[in-house]
């Protein structure tokens, strides 16, 4: 569902680069890297949505993340050949697409981790031929979170707008019963510019050709 990160900062000169990867089907079988993207998650989420769910409560699962990689869509952002990021991006429609799972690791917090994921999830999803991109952030309905502060002036920075509210109840009903508090989720979206030349050379490093 909704992205939790806290992006912040900017790389210098000295700074690892951040690689990013859409992760292949395959590497569903890759145990050790399916728990390492599942741990982060749900870590990251228990920070960031502190407060809103029942204990014992996580975000996601092992068998998820499989599930996800094996429809390609999950990509991973590396730094010194270590998963420091992750973040889910699909189609829903036909002209539609959306990021969620959005996480970056705390140790490496203020290099752009989740800039970069956001920046790949827009990427890939013009490459696609999509014209809008969307969020959903999950918010407590009678007080207010401080990351969902954070993450409501950061994606407004960068260019996404408030399309609706609703609640959580209409379209995850499983997920009700754990929350600890009322909630909505926020739909944000963003519209897409065409780039061609830049869906090529996505296309180019997504397959590997340089």
């Amino acid at each position: 569902m909704d992205p939790a990160v806290t992006p912040s900062g900017h790389m210098s000169e000295s700074t690892p680069p951040i690689e990013i990867q859409l992760l292949p089907a395959a590497a569903s079988d890759d145990t050790t890297l399916m728990q390492r993207i599942t741990d982060l998650t749900n870590e990251v989420y228990a920070l960031a949505e502190d407060g809103l769910w029942t204990d014992g409560a996580t975000r996601t699962t092992v068998d998820e993340v499989g599930e996800l990689t094996r429809a390609g869509q999950i990509a991973v952002a590396r730094r010194h050949g270590r998963v420091v990021g992750c973040v889910r991006v699909q189609r829903l429609d036909e002209g539609t697409g959306e990021f969620g799972m959005l996480a970056a690791d705390p140790a490496h917090r203020g290099v752009g981790v989740g800039r970069e994921l956001v920046r790949f999830a827009e990427r890939k999803c013009r490459a696609d031929g999509l014209g809008v991109i969307q969020l959903e952030l999950l918010v407590p309905r009678d007080w207010t979170h401080p990351a969902k502060q954070f993450l409501d002036a950061w994606y407004t920075r960068i260019g996404y707008r408030v399309a609706r509210t609703g609640a959580i109840d209409e379209a995850y009903p499983a997920l009700a019963p754990l929350l600890a508090t009322p909630c909505d989720f926020v739909i944000y979206r963003k519209a897409l510019t065409v780039d061609l030349r830049g869906a090529r050379r996505f296309f180019h490093v997504c397959s590997g050709d340089g």
